[in-house]
């Protein structure tokens, strides 16, 4: 049996070229086949239906390259929940841009790993400019802003916990609000931390009095984290005047900006992250408005130095006389050892759109939601939750209960028709709309809410499994 070839090297790219063809037949077929935002009949169905077309997945003799990529390709994409469909609108899951995916495709044929230099020169200066490029976004008064790369919000709020329990130690007191992220209380426990206190955000956001109060009564080092896009409403907290409480108080502020972040990047947006350079620490999440595949997150700081603590040293990588030498120190640039370049993906798209192509993505994602909300005022028999202020949007049937909601979504699930997310708000259960696919038309948005209201239509509770007329 032939040495399968290799991707890299000079003869890499001939290799790769007709097993992409492949692939790329494979990913039409497969999207041809589902025909919609997901496959339809539910997860068993989903299950049974792959497991036909992939297995076995270690056959006693190999089917050959050509003939695995068609299947299990094809069995993917077919059984996949596209989000480049204008009806998969759960969750902050983007569909990433054709230029981002190829310059990932790079990324894996090279192959750098972004531990020590001698692993990946080039790639290593790339990654240093864009994370000071990206950091001088957030933070453009100070002189030496910083980055570095995670797999996305939750790593990256994992680190702003770990630098601010370096900085004040291990009795750090956390106050998060009820809107925070899942992972700031995961990542508390990770680090043993005490367990943070949870503020109430009745209304969606951080209400500073209830903060302002916190501060005062719990025992200090204080660590406040702020949310910029809430994962359940696209909600926005107060950020200057969390900022002012902070600094009056000598608290550290962490701001997530998973979601709202890339906002930074549109005059005509940009002022509902107002006071954010004020954080001590931010998370930005590029594969959420970025349009990058998984992953694409970072942690910025104001100043190169507060990422000391993160410094690590493994003679094999990053031995003191490489150092000394000028060769660059790249361990203490992530927890992870092994990491791929997604820095490439992000500078391609950087680069390619610049900010004002950057910017009018963001903004026709943000006003198709606007776009859906006036739909759903607009249509009898559907209550809109609030105006959006990024590009989530909640509704629901008027008169519905909240199993008569959770029923209907699952029903759109089952028949392939739309994905919609769920969420709790002003104590009842509402269908959520993620819009991050800056082409969908106000015709799709349209066609989504009739998907809704047909379901909707009959005056008695939907029940499991019931099929719309």
């Amino acid at each position: 049996m032939p040495l399968p070839p290799l991707a890299g090297g000079t003869t890499g790219p001939a290799h790769l070229r007709p097993l992409l063809e492949t692939v790329l037949q494979a990913l039409t077929d497969g999207a041809t086949r589902r025909n919609g935002p997901l496959p339809a009949g539910g997860p068993d169905t989903t299950t049974r239906h792959t497991r036909t077309h992939t297995h076995p997945l270690l056959p006693d003799h190999g089917t050959g390259a050509h003939h695995a990529l068609t299947r299990l390709v094809t069995a993917l994409a077919e059984g996949a929940a596209d989000p480049a469909h204008p009806h998969c609108a759960a969750h902050l899951h983007t569909p990433p841009l054709a230029l981002a995916a190829a310059a990932d495709l790079a990324a894996s044929a090279l192959n750098p790993s972004m531990d020590s230099w001698d692993q990946a020169p080039a790639a290593a200066t790339l990654e240093a400019d864009l994370t000071t490029t990206l950091a001088r976004e957030i933070y453009p008064h100070t002189p030496t802003p910083d980055a570095v790369i995670t797999t996305g919000g939750t790593e990256a709020n994992q680190l702003a916990l770990l630098l601010a329990r370096e900085r004040h130690g291990p009795t750090l007191t956390t106050l998060t609000g009820a809107n925070a992220h899942h992972s700031i209380h995961r990542a508390a426990w990770l680090l043993g931390l005490p367990t943070p206190h949870t503020l109430p955000t009745p209304t969606g956001t951080l209400d500073p009095h209830t903060l302002e109060q916190a501060l005062t009564h719990h025992p200090g080092p204080h660590l406040v984290t702020a949310t910029a896009g809430t994962t359940d409403t696209g909600a926005i907290d107060p950020l200057d005047t969390i900022a002012d409480l902070c600094a009056h108080h000598g608290a550290t502020l962490h701001i997530d900006a998973a979601y709202g972040g890339p906002v930074l990047l549109s005059p005509t947006h940009h002022h509902l992250l107002h006071g954010l350079h004020r954080a001590d620490t931010v998370t930005l999440d590029l594969h959420k408005l970025g349009w990058q595949p998984a992953s694409a997150g970072l942690l910025a700081v104001p100043h190169t130095h507060h990422l000391t603590p993160l410094h690590h040293h493994a003679p094999y990588l990053n031995a003191d006389d490489d150092t000394e030498a000028g060769i660059p120190d790249l361990l203490g640039r992530s927890l992870r050892t092994t990491r791929r370049p997604d820095a490439l993906k992000i500078a391609v798209t950087l680069q390619a759109l610049g900010r004002d192509g950057l910017a009018d993505l963001i903004d026709r994602t943000l006003t198709a939601a606007h776009h859906l909300a006036d739909h759903i005022h607009d249509t009898p028999g559907l209550d809109l939750y609030a105006r959006p202020t990024l590009s989530t949007v909640l509704f629901r049937p008027t008169h519905a209960d909240d199993h008569t909601v959770a029923t209907l979504r699952r029903t759109l699930l089952d028949h392939g028709t739309a994905v919609l997310g769920r969420a709790h708000a002003a104590g009842r259960l509402w269908l959520k709309a993620t819009l991050l696919n800056p082409h969908t038309t106000p015709t799709d948005l349209h066609t989504l809410i009739d998907h809704v209201t047909r379901l909707s239509l009959p005056t008695t509770p939907l029940k499991e499994g019931n099929t719309p007329r």
